[in-house]
């Protein structure tokens, strides 16, 4: 999956899940935190798989259920722990560790099913890694090389038309983030513009 991909997914995820909540719209160091979140298992896995081929496989390691609860659960218990020494009303920390363990989570089920929106198969054996092995040829072949590797296949495959299905969900899945993202105020970007280049506070909600 890419990285646009996982972040889309996340967000949408992330959200609703606020919104569900009754806290409205996300704010934006969470919004940071969770698109960290989303990219936290490639960041780690990738580069140790492809580069210097210590982890046999892209989605090994941070993929594995055996590393992303107990480190999801560390940034959310981190966050609170942060929130309770500020003895303060907003809890602003403990949001930004939830956004995280929330982004992360929410990588591994997208990579899980994302085969089938491809023509594959889901595949799961890389949840429970190292107990059931996992293995790929890209390992050690570099990352540049690597990912130039699989974005003209994927440009090669749109072209062809292999892939409509697939298209079509991830074309509604973006248009439905970003409609929504814009219904929430373009976190952190409006903050970030409001504070930044106009000097001036912004009202934070959820």
């Amino acid at each position: 999956m890419w990285p646009w991909e996982h972040l889309a997914v996340g967000y949408l995820g992330y959200s609703l899940a606020v919104r569900l909540a009754g806290r409205g719209a996300p704010r934006p160091w969470p919004v940071v935190a969770l698109a960290v979140g989303t990219q936290f298992p490639d960041l780690v896995d990738k580069p140790l798989a492809w580069t210097f081929g210590v982890l046999p496989s892209g989605h090994s390691l941070a993929h594995s259920l055996f590393a992303a609860l107990p480190l999801a659960a560390l940034a959310a218990t981190v966050g609170v722990a942060l929130d309770r020494r500020r003895d303060g009303d907003a809890p602003g920390a403990s949001r930004v560790g939830a956004a995280f363990a929330f982004g992360y989570l929410s990588h591994l089920p997208s990579d899980a099913f994302y085969p089938l929106l491809v023509g594959g198969e889901a595949n799961y054996d890389f949840l429970l890694w190292p107990v059931v092995p996992v293995s790929s040829p890209e390992t050690g072949v570099g990352f540049a090389e690597m990912l130039r590797t699989l974005f003209s296949r994927y440009v090669e495959r749109l072209a062809r038309g292999e892939v409509s299905p697939y298209l079509a969900v991830e074309l509604g899945l973006l248009s439905a983030v970003v409609a929504l993202w814009v219904a929430d105020g373009l976190p952190p970007l409006r903050w970030l513009w409001s504070r930044v280049v106009l000097g001036r506070p912004v009202e934070e909600s959820g």
